[in-house]
């Protein structure tokens, strides 16, 4: 984690657009894959946290399959952390702590839309948008029950730093049984 933190504040300190951009690849049970992005929102000694709609597709595999892989890959640097591990719901305190300081829209958001589900249209999402507006108008949005945050906790960490003629730097760090991380420089 303290690799981590060295790179993220290099990261930080560049001209990226979304630092925090970061590929989340997941499985169902029967191992089909699906990545896509998603947004770092916060990590610590524990692990790395996002937050969704928990009845999404990847809601969904999550369910089935509570490992996940999350991928940076922050091109200006020339580098790349691919992080390999088990994953959990965030507490409901740590869900509601970060959905109050969403935006207003993204909090409606989270009640109108029914992520990774077929809709009729744009319009009906639209509709939808105005009706939580409306119910809550006097009052202040509270978290849906299907949503809040994840929690990926690493078991791998491999750093990949770009080299010329492609002898990239990479070093795998793999949490041992006793709390303790090897680390194994991988050939590129």
């Amino acid at each position: 984690m303290e690799q981590f933190e060295r790179w993220w504040q290099d990261a930080l300190k560049s001209d990226i657009d979304e630092v925090n951009a970061m590929t989340l690849a997941t499985a169902s049970a029967d191992g089909l894959p699906a990545a896509r992005i998603v947004l770092l929102k916060g990590y610590n000694g524990r692990g790395f946290q996002f937050y969704t709609n928990y009845e999404s597709f990847k809601g969904r595999q999550l369910d089935e399959n509570p490992r996940a892989c999350l991928v940076f890959f922050w091109k200006e640097l020339e580098r790349q952390v691919r992080i390999t591990g088990l994953v959990e719901k965030l507490s409901e305190k740590e869900s509601n702590d970060y959905f109050r300081i969403r935006p207003e829209g993204s909090r409606i958001g989270a009640w109108a839309s029914p992520q990774s589900t077929v809709i009729e249209s744009g319009e009906w999402l639209t509709e939808q948008v105005k009706l939580y507006e409306g119910k809550f108008s006097d009052s202040e949005i509270p978290k849906p029950p299907h949503w809040g945050g994840y929690l990926v906790k690493p078991v791998t960490l491999e750093f990949w730093q770009g080299r010329p003629d492609r002898l990239h730097d990479r070093l795998l760090y793999t949490l041992q049984e006793n709390g303790s991380w090897m680390i194994e420089r991988l050939a590129p």
